[in-house]
């Protein structure tokens, strides 16, 4: 990944350093495993910790070299290793394992922390929403539909419905990180064949990881997952963006990205204020989306494996973990410093749509005046067309029409926007575990325990607890439920 690209707490743990430190680790749990059963003398298993080398540019430099003699990195790796740790304590590195025991386990270990950075950061992204959502959520905004005015909203709606969709990939996220807190250490086609699993059990315990059932690797589903987690993130902070964008248009004006001092929107033409940023993110998204894809298709291996997904692996996961806390963190500062203009986005609602938002209630009105539902839609659909036409107002030409009966009061009520918006706090009840309840019921939640049949021991459960979800019962919610607030 770029550096552009790259936040300096994700790149670290993808770094060669970061690697072989936590291949090394895994060596040396291995060796001590071995040791706690007897097969491995404890003063070799002491000195291969204490002799064990640091592992800085020297040694990645070191495993590179040797690298180009054995083809093979963990050979390369393990020679430079034993080397100096120094013989015959040395022999024991690496002893009754496969390149996977050492390689898919460390992996796990750092998609596991690369886990945690990103569910922290979508944390902050959800938070970010929920806090405009309450600071806006009286501010009304034409809703829109296919591009066109619907009816109205609030921004903090919009807000709102962000932040909800957020903490469901804070959900994902967890998700996908207890699926990949997994390891194996069990040989070269996963039987166990030169290995107790008692040293797996050791290691993967140090490690923080649930042994699972393998091949020669760990399951890809798992990885797959992870991955969309990432391009799931991805889409949301595309559909936050992607709104932005449409907000920022000149004939829209009714919000803006925040602009520094000093900034600069275009190199020719000097009034631009360019949503680069949001643009910016809708077109990591797609990264983001064809990372999932190819991890996808590294599910399928042959047999009890071939090494197909490796060469994939060590482009998407490293790649994809990286945008996904940049698209976070991005994401975070745009929702916090977006610029919104409430004064336009009040004069799009009415003067702008001519009124044409509020023809859904002139048409209930006319219905429950007795009008057939066919005949008053006819009705407020050529007064519409025609408000449109003559650029004048809705409720001018519905006072011109002899086919409307409604009096004074009705239409008053009619286009009455408070009580159009009469009800828009449910979106915030739903933030504090209200109205949202349920949407998700048993998707994300808990139903994944047990899933690798028993040895997974409950790894996978209880990952998606539910955030979203409660009881609507707060005596204010209520009230907004039936029209009292």
């Amino acid at each position: 990944m770029i550096p552009r690209y790259a936040p300096p707490a994700m790149a670290a743990l993808f770094d060669d350093e970061a690697r072989f430190a936590t291949w090394l680790e895994v060596e040396l749990l291995a060796t001590e495993g071995w040791a706690a059963l007897g097969r491995v003398p404890e003063a070799d298993a002491r000195a291969c910790r204490d002799r064990a080398p640091v592992v800085d540019a020297a040694f990645v430099e070191a495993v590179a070299e040797r690298e180009r003699v054995t083809d093979h990195d963990v050979a390369a790796f393990v020679d430079v290793v034993q080397a100096a740790i120094g013989q015959p304590e040395g022999s024991w590195v690496h002893y009754g394992l496969t390149s996977s025991d050492v390689v898919d386990t460390a992996l796990c270990v750092t998609l596991t922390r690369a886990a945690d950075l990103l569910v922290a950061a979508a944390q902050q992204l959800a938070a970010a929403c929920e806090r405009r959502a309450r600071e806006l959520i009286d501010v009304p905004v034409a809703g829109r539909t296919h591009g066109m005015h619907a009816e109205p909203t609030t921004y903090g709606a919009k807000f709102a419905l962000w932040a909800l969709q957020v903490r469901r990939d804070v959900e994902r996220l967890a998700a996908a990180r207890s699926r990949v807190a997994v390891g194996k250490l069990s040989g070269a086609v996963g039987t166990y064949s030169n290995i107790d699993p008692a040293v797996e059990a050791y290691v993967c315990a140090a490690l923080g990881l649930t042994p699972v059932p393998a091949t020669q690797v760990i399951a890809r589903d798992r990885h797959a997952e992870y991955l969309f987690a990432c391009a799931s993130v991805g889409s949301t902070v595309e559909a936050i963006a992607t709104e932005v964008r449409h907000l920022a248009r000149s004939e829209v004006g009714e919000a803006e990205e925040p602009f520094k001092p000093g900034q600069k929107g275009s190199s020719a033409m000097p009034h631009k204020r360019n949503p680069i940023l949001s643009e910016r993110l809708c077109g990591l998204a797609r990264v983001l989306r064809g990372y999932l894809s190819a991890g996808l298709e590294d599910v399928a291996l042959w047999h009890e494996r071939d090494i197909s997904h490796s060469s994939v692996e060590r482009v998407v996961l490293p790649d994809a973990s990286l945008l996904t806390l940049y698209v976070l963190e991005k994401a975070t500062g745009l929702v916090d410093g977006l610029v919104v203009h409430p004064e336009r986005a009040l004069a799009n609602l009415t003067e702008g749509s001519f009124g044409l938002l509020f023809s859904q209630s002139v048409l209930l009105a006319l219905v429950a005046g007795g009008l057939s539902r066919d005949a008053a839609y006819r009705i407020v659909q050529r007064d519409a067309r025609t408000a449109w036409e003559r650029r004048v107002p809705l409720r001018t030409v519905l006072d011109e029409d002899p086919d409307v009966t409604l009096s004074t009061d009705d239409l008053d009520a009619a286009f009455d926007l408070s009580r159009m918006l009469r009800q828009v706090h449910r979106f915030t009840d739903a933030l504090d575990g209200g109205s949202d309840s349920g949407s998700d019921g048993g998707s994300d939640g808990g139903s994944d325990g047990g899933s690798d049949g028993g040895s997974d021991g409950g790894s996978d459960s209880g990952s998606d607890g539910g955030s979203d979800s409660g009881s609507d019962s707060g005596s204010d919610a209520e009230r907004r439920s039936r029209g009292e607030v």
